[in-house]
């Protein structure tokens, strides 16, 4: 049996499953918030109902991407459904997201086609030949203390209400999302005034912080993998080129999986459910190196890609960086 074969034997869908996940992560989303409002006097009621929002609002994201899949429910159109009633609450239109990640998809491990990938990636050669301004706004881009606050507020609340390749996947699809999230913080407003307002705000962000973090992982750590066409091999750059974190179980579990992200570039047709299955039954052979999360935390201060050592390295010295300019 091959890799492919071994992975097929996870991909059946199941709708009791797949309906507790979805309705349940909604139970939670939704209970979380009201507490949070309804007791944000008591810090101890509220501190933690916020980060069992934020994880939940994550975990819609990932059930959403997985619709986009078509590898949650049993049919697409259950899925196509699911996707979209998630949309106003993950705040990503879904029929743009869904076509964008099947363009990252299909662009995983490719260098001559970063623009489809969440985390923009220079590499060494490239940070050698720019110029100063150039280089200063990469580095502020690639400081983590400004990737993941002020990313998450930027991705999930001004770039998302018009992404990339809006005009080619459906401009009256966004629209129509944008109306819909207006109208939900209408109806927050209207329930519980502004403390209902800033309490989803302040946890909505939490939640985009935790998935900026958890998509830079994803495909940025040491021994990731990158080439260019005709050398890049597809199969090399889902497995490796992706990466496998061990956070434990219960991190798994509030985020429904996403962290296991080699085995999905592998076959996206598995189900977020069946994910950890069939990562950790994986023969030997097989068996990624899983990645714990202090070496996680190690992977923000990488950020150049190094085509002649195939690895993520950090910013170069700068002696060693005007060697090699003057080479």
């Amino acid at each position: 049996m091959n890799l492919r074969e071994y992975t097929r034997q996870y991909c059946e869908k199941n709708n009791w499953i797949a309906s507790l996940s979805y309705f349940g992560t909604f139970a939670v989303y939704f209970s979380s918030l009201y507490l949070a409002i309804t007791y944000v006097h008591l810090w101890y009621v509220l501190a933690p109902m916020v980060v069992i929002h934020a994880f939940s609002a994550v975990r819609l994201y990932v059930l959403q991407h997985d619709a986009g899949h078509h590898s949650l429910f049993r049919t697409r159109g259950q899925n196509e459904l699911a996707g979209h009633v998630l949309s106003p609450f993950t705040f990503a239109p879904f029929e743009v997201m869904k076509q964008n990640h099947n363009l990252h998809h299909a662009n995983i491990g490719n260098l001559e086609h970063r623009e489809t990938g969440e985390i923009n990636t220079m590499t060494l050669r490239e940070w050698n030949e720019a110029g100063f301004w150039e280089r200063l706004a990469y580095r502020l881009y690639r400081n983590p203390f400004i990737l993941v606050p002020l990313g998450a507020l930027f991705t999930y609340f001004i770039r998302y209400r018009w992404p990339k390749n809006t005009t080619r996947f459906g401009v009256m699809g966004v629209l129509l999302h944008n109306v819909v999230i207006v109208f939900y913080l209408f109806g927050l407003y209207v329930l519980f005034g502004w403390t209902g307002i800033l309490v989803w705000l302040g946890a909505s962000l939490l939640g985009g912080m935790i998935g900026v973090f958890l998509v830079y992982l994803q495909h940025n750590f040491e021994d990731t993998y990158w080439d260019r066409r005709p050398d890049l091999d597809p199969q090399i750059a889902a497995i490796q080129g992706s990466s496998a974190l061990d956070f434990g179980w219960w991190f798994d579990l509030t985020v429904a999986c996403i962290t296991l992200h080699d085995i999905h570039h592998y076959n996206a047709r598995i189900p977020s459910y069946r994910l950890r299955a069939c990562h950790y039954n994986l023969p030997d052979e097989w068996a990624p190196r899983r990645i714990k999360f202090p070496e996680a935390v190690a992977a923000l201060t990488l950020k150049l890609w190094d085509e002649e050592r195939n690895r993520l390295v950090p910013f170069p010295k700068r002696s060693e960086n005007d060697a090699a300019i003057n080479a």
